[in-house]
């Protein structure tokens, strides 16, 4: 009576007690895995995060390694370049100092020549000059010779006579002419004066000869 009442009172039977003690095991083994699992996750993750900082690690240095070797590479070619155009400038000034140079050459050379052609030109222009004069006061003294003395004394008038006429009409010319024109015709004067002998004489030898044939004409 005392057995079956304390079963019917809630006491479990060996058989419950075999189930409960197979649910509590089996509810800690799966505690246990979900335990295990969960550390399983964090050392994952933990080697994953270690893997990823080593990768980064390595690829950074790699990146700076890339990065050094491309800079000094670029010094490099700037470097080179640099050179290259130090020298292109340096041929180019020396280039420019030899065009200088020989620019300088042919200009004192074209000097020379110059002054060479104006002396030999003077030198021929006095020659000239020289040879006119004799040659005119030749030709005056050979009229003079063959001129009488009144067609001398014609001469003398006659000359004495253009020079106040010229001089009248030079006044006359002076009162009215501007003064630019008047500069000019100074200059053109000093010009003159400069060949005065060679131009009188010419004159004189004309006047004379003129003198002469009229006279000739006259006896006839």
């Amino acid at each position: 009576m005392n057995d079956e009442s304390e079963n019917t009172m809630g006491s479990p039977t060996p058989e419950e007690l075999r189930q409960q003690v197979e649910r509590t095991r089996d509810e800690l083994g799966q505690t246990v895995e979900a335990l295990a699992g969960k550390a399983d996750v964090k050392a994952q993750a933990k080697e994953k995060t270690a893997a990823a900082k080593k990768q980064a690690t390595e690829k950074t240095a790699e990146l700076k390694e890339q990065a050094a070797e491309k800079t000094a590479a670029a010094r490099e070619q700037a470097a080179e370049k640099a050179t290259a155009v130090k020298g292109q400038a340096a041929e180019l000034m020396e280039k420019s100092a030899e065009l200088k140079e020989q620019a300088a050459e042919k200009t004192a050379a074209a000097k020379d020549q110059a002054a060479e052609k104006a002396a030999a030109v003077r030198e021929q222009a006095v020659a000239a000059t020289a040879q006119i004069r004799e040659k005119t006061a030749q030709a005056a003294q050979t009229v003079k010779d063959k001129t009488p003395d009144s067609v001398q004394e014609k001469t003398a008038q006659a000359a004495t006579q253009v020079r106040e006429s010229a001089a009248r009409a030079g006044q006359f010319a002076v009162d009215r002419t501007p003064d630019p024109l008047l500069e000019k015709a100074d200059r053109i004067a000093k010009a003159a004066r400069a060949n005065r002998t060679p131009l009188l004489a010419g004159g004189a030898v004309l006047v004379a000869f003129l003198l002469i044939r009229r006279g000739r004409g006259r006896n006839k």
